[in-house]
């Protein structure tokens, strides 16, 4: 349990924090059709890499400069780990820009590494229902549920940003270990 929980921290979390960007985007963004086609089709990890960059890049474009540094802001206390200041500063942003899905991602991020999993499932949801293809919420979520011991829930979100990802890095070895893990249980 503690190994899996260690292995879906490290890929989740790298999903879960994703890229930064400047210019105004979100997750309305036509060219992102293209870009989940192409991330769908990609040969390799590296490719879908670059396009998973490009997505992050998109998402995390913030609608207007009261955003752009709420972000900005609450992703760098993010980083230096003061997740109740990020809080603050991603609360605050949410209710700025509430149709803005990386607001939610980034506060579920912060949910999440404060051990407020129900919570940062809540925003997962807002997150799935303003963007249902965001990987990194998928992600996210399975990597809740396993901190909830839901294994069976947390294959389920698990599978689903596959779907979305198929080469998203370290996904592959985190469904493994949640089908041995549940296996283990049925036994």
């Amino acid at each position: 349990m503690r190994e899996l929980a260690r292995l879906l921290g490290i890929a989740g979390l790298v999903a879960l924090l994703g890229a930064s960007g400047t210019a105004w985007a979100d997750q309305t963004d036509p060219r992102l059709d293209a870009l989940f086609a192409e991330l769908k089709g990609a040969d390799n990890a590296v490719a879908a890499h670059l396009i998973e960059q490009q997505i992050w890049a998109i998402w995390t474009n913030s609608p207007d400069a009261e955003a752009r540094d709420l972000m900005a802001q609450g992703g760098a206390l993010l980083e230096a780990g003061d997740f109740d200041n990020a809080l603050e500063l991603f609360d605050r942003l949410v209710a700025h820009a509430p149709n803005f899905a990386e607001a939610w991602n980034k506060r579920a991020t912060t949910l999440y590494l404060l051990g407020r999993y129900r919570d940062a499932i809540r925003d997962i949801a807002r997150v799935l229902a303003l963007e249902p293809r965001h990987f990194g919420a998928l992600s996210g979520l399975g990597m809740c549920d396993v901190r909830m011991n839901r294994f069976d829930d947390a294959l389920d979100a698990m599978l689903k940003a596959q779907a979305v990802d198929p080469k998203m890095a370290g996904m592959d070895e985190n469904i493994a270990m949640l089908k041995r893990q549940l296996a283990d249980e049925r036994i």
